[in-house]
C-alpha cells in the first residue's frame, strides 16, 4: 500500500522534499504515517512541534487512519504576517 505525502514550511525545508511516496501498513494513522517520515527523513527526527494533519485535503485528527491512495498532508504551524499599513 502506498501514500503520497505533502511536507509544508518547516517540514519540508527539514526533509529536503515537498512530497513523497511512501510505503504504508494496514491500520497505520496520520501520526503513524509522520513517525515512518521521521525515520526515512533524518532531518524530521528531532521534530516535535505541533501538526496539523490532513488526508485527502480534509483536517482530521492524528488518529485518522490512512488507507492506500489517500494523500497526507502535515503542516506545522505558520506564524508571522507583517503590520498592515494600508489607509
Amino acid at each position: 500500500m502506498k501514500a503520497r505525502v505533502l511536507l509544508f514550511a518547516r517540514l519540508k525545508d527539514l526533509a529536503g522534499v515537498s512530497e513523497a511516496e511512501v510505503e504504508i501498513g494496514e491500520g497505520l494513522t496520520a501520526a503513524d504515517v509522520f513517525r515512518l517520515l521521521q525515520g526515512l527523513y533524518p532531518g524530521l527526527a528531532s521534530y516535535d512541534a505541533p501538526l496539523a494533519y490532513a488526508v485527502n485535503a480534509r483536517y482530521v485528527s492524528p488518529e485518522h487512519p490512512v488507507r492506500d491512495g489517500d494523500e497526507v498532508a502535515f503542516i506545522p504551524p505558520v506564524s508571522g504576517g507583517g503590520t498592515c499599513t494600508s489607509r
